[in-house]
Order: structure tokens, then C-alpha cells, then sequence
């Protein structure tokens, strides 16, 4: 199974978000071998949901907080997002570590909770570019994955994301030998942590049409999480499209 997700950070309106999905629905025809999902902004989700209703096409949160309800204001409740009907959690994302202050621990507590709710949380790793020229890539991801997933449970559904963060929105993107490499180091990161080979690891940074087709067939690409390239229908079907 292939996943193909769309991570459409702080773009669209629910108008717009209604007008993506009507040209999407159009071109999109879903394979057996592929998953389609998308993570709108939360004052989209409803939107995207609705217009997902029956396609196969699922839904998720950008971000969560790991309480369902209280006195938090301005965070996002995972178990709202389950009552209408996402399925997905995007937890840890570069952006909200190095913009909003996200540390591992707290995020471990998100993925849990999505866990306990029938959420399916897609924890996000990579480095920084001063990490990955000092060789450090391979200690920050497995310090990452350690306390991330230090409290998921292993027998529930959860997703990697490989996004090195010096090629997120620059229009570099990691070479195909890097790449490999990096996704095998983390497939025995997360078999040495005790999870299963089938946990699906993603690879995320300046993703498009000309080097999908390459990437998807890296041994332990498990399909990718898309940034600018999945704000246009054509483009992101042209992703999903690529033969796995």
C-alpha cells in the first residue's frame, strides 16, 4: 500500500476547499494499492470531509492536542476530528517544532491519544541541514522516533513521515541514494523499537510529478506527504498517479 497525503498548511478556505475536491473528484480514480488523504487546515476540515463522503478519499488533522476538551484555548480536539470523520492525526510537522515550539515528549502524548481514539497519527521526523552536514541525521532521527513513539501502542495504526527540513517548500529534495539510505536506517529504527516492517514510512520535501516516479520506487518509500505541490488537483493527482 501505497499513501499518498497532502499536507495543505495554512492555504484554502472552505469555499476553496469544495472547489478542489469537485475538480479532484474528476480526475481522481483510486487504485487498490494506494491510499489518497489529505490534511486541511482545521476551519477546512469540515469542508473536506463532507466533500470526501463516499469517494474513498480520507481526511485528517494537521494538528491535535492530547486532550480531547478543557480549557486550551486555540488547540485542535482529536476527538472532534474523529466524530466527523477524519481518520488521520499529522503530528510533529518541521513547522511545528521550529515555529510553534513542539517537543518530542508532548508529542508523544499526541500520538497516543490519536492511538486511543481510532485516530491513525502520522509522526513527522527529519533534520535540519546544519544536523545532516555534521552527520547527525541518523542520531536526530532515532532520538526522535524513541521519544515520538515512546508511548504508541505498537499493535494500532501509525504512519512515518521523512521530511528532511532543508527541502521543505525550497525546491531541493534529497537525492535518490540519500534518500534510500535514510529510509532504510529508519525501517531498522523502528523494527529495533519492536514496531512492524509493514509501518508505513513516507518521504516528504519539494515532492512533484518529475521525481515521484523515481522516489516511489525506492526500496521502504512508502509514498509521500506533499506540501505546495498538492494546492493544485492536476498536480497532486499527477503524484498519485505514478505507477507503484
Amino acid at each position: 500500500m501505497k499513501i499518498f497525503a497532502a499536507n495543505w498548511k495554512l492555504h484554502k478556505n472552505p469555499k476553496e476547499t469544495r472547489e478542489f475536491f469537485q475538480e479532484f473528484k474528476a480526475l481522481c480514480s483510486l487504485r487498490p494499492q494506494t491510499k489518497v488523504l489529505f490534511f486541511p487546515q482545521a476551519i477546512c476540515l469540515e469542508a473536506a470531509l463532507t466533500a470526501v463522503s463516499g469517494t474513498g478519499i480520507s481526511c485528517g488533522a494537521q494538528n491535535i492536542y492530547f486532550e480531547s476538551k478543557g480549557a486550551f484555548t486555540g488547540e485542535n480536539s482529536a476527538q472532534n476530528a474523529k466524530e466527523m470523520g477524519a481518520e488521520w492525526a499529522l503530528i510533529g510537522h518541521s513547522e511545528r517544532r521550529s515555529l510553534f515550539g513542539e517537543v518530542d515528549h508532548g508529542l508523544a502524548k499526541k500520538v497516543a491519544h490519536a492511538q486511543s481514539l481510532g485516530l491513525s497519527p502520522m509522526l513527522c521526523i527529519g533534520e535540519t541541514l546544519d544536523q545532516r552536514e555534521k552527520g547527525e541525521t541518523n542520531s536526530v532521527l532515532k532520538l526522535q522516533l524513541v521519544q515520538g513513539l515512546s508511548l504508541a501502542e505498537k499493535s494500532k495504526p501509525l504512519a512515518i513521515a521523512y521530511e528532511p527540513v532543508w527541502a521543505i517548500g525550497t525546491g531541493k529534495v534529497a537525492s535518490i541514494e540519500q534518500v534510500r539510505e535514510t529510509h532504510q536506517a529508519v525501517r531498522q529504527m523502528l523494527t529495533e523499537l519492536g514496531f512492524s516492517t509493514s509501518t508505513p514510512i513516507l518521504y516528504g520535501g519539494s515532492v512533484k510529478k518529475d521525481n515521484a516516479k523515481d522516489l516511489i520506487q525506492i526500496p521502504n518509500v512508502d509514498g509521500f506527504l506533499v506540501g505546495g505541490a498538492s494546492l493544485e488537483p492536476k498536480s497532486f493527482w499527477d503524484i498519485c498517479s505514478v505507477d507503484v
